[in-house]
């Protein structure tokens, strides 16, 4: 099982399993771009997201620690709370889901017109965040506490440059920061923004980045909190704080995984 795997393994594993999410990713692209099949990006997204949940997001431990009796003991209150929060990502995710109903019923085969590079870079971003929380939240369990502030402190700006990606460019915030940017990535002099009152299609773009971001913005809130506690040495033997953190962060690149296509990918521009 996963979780009797050493440091070392379980730092080779997070890199084996980025790794396959990054082809995955490259592979979802390149199927949209040159052949538009619906059911082979619908199928990648499903395989990230079982890679994200069990690998990153530790889902197995829903179990691991069911024999405990004593209520009193710390691993008993780790499980406890550990259930509790898969039950509050649960229900959040039936949040996300409304959002992807609309999205389908609102546009069926077509999508907003949005850059499709800035999409796949803001999308690697994430990815990449996640897989330095893995690595830090490893190198916690495992005693490393400066390798855990490293690799935390690398995600949370990582992360806010993921929000500022979303908001400051695909928002066009401040045209003078996302016109030059978005010209890079190749967008055409002159193109309209989207906004929100441009029909269905901005309603569900700003609709469903809006509550995404909301969620970027608290994960960021709670790395700086167990990044601050960390530095303080209050997780040097109790970590599940670290653990929910993760796991937190985690489920928010798991959502964009289903957005990204439904946003960027899928159906032909409105």
């Amino acid at each position: 099982m996963i979780h009797t795997l050493d440091n070392k393994s379980l730092l080779n594993q997070g890199i084996i399993i980025f790794a396959y999410l990054a082809v995955l990713t490259m592979l979802e692209y390149f199927v949209a771009v040159a052949f538009d099949a619906v059911p082979i990006l619908v199928v990648v997204a499903a395989i990230k997201a079982a890679l994200v949940a069990y690998y990153f997001m530790h889902i197995y431990k829903l179990n691991l620690e069911s024999h405990v009796e004593d209520e009193h003991s710390y691993a008993y209150k780790a499980a406890t709370n550990r259930l509790g929060l898969w039950l509050f990502l649960v229900s959040d995710s039936f949040v996300f889901g409304g959002l992807m109903v609309a999205r389908i019923n609102l546009l069926g085969m077509t999508r907003p017109h949005l850059n499709q590079l800035l999409g796949l870079f803001v999308t690697a971003v994430l990815l990449i965040s996640s897989f330095f929380m893995n690595r830090g939240e490893t190198m916690m369990h495992n005693g490393d506490r400066e390798g855990f502030l490293k690799n935390t402190m690398i995600t949370f700006f990582l992360g806010l440059a993921f929000l500022l990606g979303v908001v400051l460019i695909e928002w066009h915030t401040v045209p003078a920061i996302a016109e030059p940017i978005l010209h890079l990535f190749g967008e055409a002099p002159g193109t309209e923004p989207l906004t929100p009152s441009a029909g269905p299609a901005g309603a569900v773009f700003f609709m469903m980045t809006g509550m995404h971001a909301f969620h970027v913005l608290t994960g960021l809130i709670l790395l700086a909190i167990v990044w601050r506690n960390g530095r303080k040495g209050l997780y040097d033997e109790k970590q599940y704080p670290v653990e929910a953190a993760a796991v937190y962060w985690h489920f928010v690149d798991l959502v964009w995984i289903f957005f990204y296509p439904a946003l960027y990918l899928i159906g032909s521009l409105t």
